[in-house]
């Protein structure tokens, strides 16, 4: 009937209807990730790095890197995520430097990732830096796809996030950690934490009986972020080829590298 197509209360729902389309849409383009692949495309083990614009320029050296680590073949996949702190943080938080809070995209990014990792031959390795490395280190509590987690530098003073790796169980077996030895050497009340927050993690996955390495890097945060994502990725590729060979090995936490 005429009168109810032109009813101003139809209208409005069907008004409704058309913007919560429209802005799914606009969020589903927001955190649809980009892919670059380097590395040998049939390799049995598939590295995915979470990364950003500011990233970008730094990865052709950090494959190279970590072809000089390790003899193991490999695929890299780095995903770029749009929205730094939205797309990879597990649940809000205020912000802790500038403006920006922290959202609760991580279930979602992880959804896009996860599409990455259907072929059930060959082993899957996620990791990352800053936010990213703690973007890897959650994902690693919600899949047991990952066969190691490398987290450089990861941002694991974010808030409540030991507490939640102490209340839930890691899926994956190989664990490598790094911080730089000057990241904690800040006036930022709550990052500057983040010495105290990685022991605390890294001495948790140990006691779960987990494989885990903590590695202290020379330097502050924004020191050579592609060399230690490399040694992270490396060192999980190297330590699953020891494990499967029987062989566990762990560098001293408390050693200092300066590569």
């Amino acid at each position: 009937m005429p009168f109810v197509y032109e009813h101003p209360e139809y209208w409005k729902k069907v008004l409704d209807m058309i913007l919560s389309t429209q802005n799914t849409i606009a969020m589903e383009r927001k955190l649809m990730v980009i892919i670059y692949e380097y590395g040998n495309p049939d390799a049995d083990n598939v590295l995915i790095q979470l990364t950003g614009d500011h990233e970008l320029s730094g990865l052709e050296n950090e494959v190279e890197e970590i072809r000089k680590r390790t003899s193991i073949d490999f695929r890299f996949i780095a995903a770029k995520v749009d929205d730094w702190n939205y797309e990879l943080s597990p649940w809000k938080a205020p912000a802790v430097f500038g403006n920006e809070d922290f959202g609760d995209g991580a279930a979602r990014t992880l959804e896009q990732i996860l599409t990455l990792c259907t072929d059930k031959s060959k082993a899957y390795y996620i990791g990352g830096y800053s936010l990213a490395g703690l973007f890897s280190l959650w994902a690693a509590y919600q899949t047991d796809i990952f066969s190691g987690v490398a987290a450089a530098s990861p941002s694991v003073w974010f808030p409540g996030f030991i507490a939640y790796m102490k209340e839930h169980e890691i899926n994956s077996e190989t664990v490598y950690l790094s911080l730089g030895d000057r990241e904690e050497k800040i006036r930022n009340p709550v990052m500057s934490q983040v010495g105290n927050c990685i022991q605390k993690g890294y001495d948790w996955l140990t006691k779960c009986g987990i494989n885990c390495t903590l590695e202290w890097n020379q330097g502050n945060h924004f020191r050579e972020p592609d060399i230690r994502t490399a040694k992270a990725f490396a060192w999980v590729l190297t330590e699953k080829e020891r494990m499967e060979q029987g062989i566990i090995y762990n560098p001293n936490v408390s050693e200092l590298t300066d590569e």
